[in-house]
């Protein structure tokens, strides 16, 4: 099962649970991502969501060897479906929680800044490292990274795909607090059960009054963003990318088109 949900005493435990794999995205994981989300919409009683990664990663992107075996249509259908996902889990009406155990690259990162909040591991890493693979964000890294951390610094992550550590993501903006590793989910347990005091209908207000503020633009924004993925995915650097990746390799891209 490539997602675990778990309801404790108002609290949606959802624990991404491929860490062979370090909990990388197929269609399996972004099914239970998906049912999640509807389990926090559905039930009333839940009060707030928690999402963390078993074994040394929160989440380390796609699934590369699933990328490897399909078409760019194939791809653009794959990551609209994570995005959908996405943009239904910073919707919910509860408060969302990314503790971020460990590595959080790619669809992870994208998953971790779709929450409200971020609590991370001191071993935690954040990062767009598409570009490695000869792609480009597609579930709204660029956006949102860039609406959080600023433009040049979202560029500069983008373009590099280098990663960085918790306590610089800390002050950069992209998480709330770094924690130590062993005391991750009692640290987040407690964050939790301090938002689970406060009125139900006053979060969800400040959620939409933030969100609403916040995402100005930004569906657009994601939409250009899925045709640039497409378009990326198409190229012959991503065949590249990914057949490198997988034959554990450093990739020889193309020259500029």
């Amino acid at each position: 099962m490539a997602v675990e949900i778990k309801k404790e005493d108002g609290i949606l435990w959802v624990k991404f649970n491929r860490p062979e794999a370090l909990n990388a995205i197929n269609e399996d994981f972004i099914a239970g991502l998906k049912k999640a989300v509807e389990i926090a919409r559905e039930d009333k009683e839940i009060r707030v969501m928690v999402l963390v990664g078993e074994g040394r990663a929160f989440c380390a992107g796609a699934d590369i060897k699933m990328f490897s075996r399909i078409d760019a249509f194939r791809a653009r259908e794959i990551i609209e479906d994570l995005g959908k996902v996405l943009e239904n889990l910073e919707d919910l009406e509860v408060p969302v929680i990314a503790a971020v155990n460990g590595l959080a690259l790619g669809g992870g990162c994208e998953i971790a800044m779709a929450c409200d909040i971020i609590i991370a591991s001191e071993r935690a890493s954040f990062g767009q490292p598409e570009i490695n693979l000869g792609i480009i964000p597609g579930a709204g890294g660029t956006q949102r990274l860039a609406r959080i951390v600023g433009w040049k610094k979202a560029m500069e992550l983008c373009l590099t795909g280098e990663r960085i550590d918790a306590k610089t993501a800390e002050r950069l903006g992209l998480v709330n607090k770094v924690v130590e590793h062993d005391k991750l989910i009692e640290e987040v347990k407690a964050f939790a059960e301090k938002l689970k005091k406060k009125s139900p209908t006053a979060l969800m207000l400040v959620k939409q009054a933030v969100n609403r503020g916040f995402k100005k633009g930004l569906g657009e924004g994601i939409e250009y963003e899925r045709d640039l993925f497409t378009i990326s995915f198409a190229s012959r650097d991503a065949e590249e990318g990914i057949k490198s990746f997988i034959e554990k390799k450093e990739p020889k891209f193309g020259s500029r088109v």
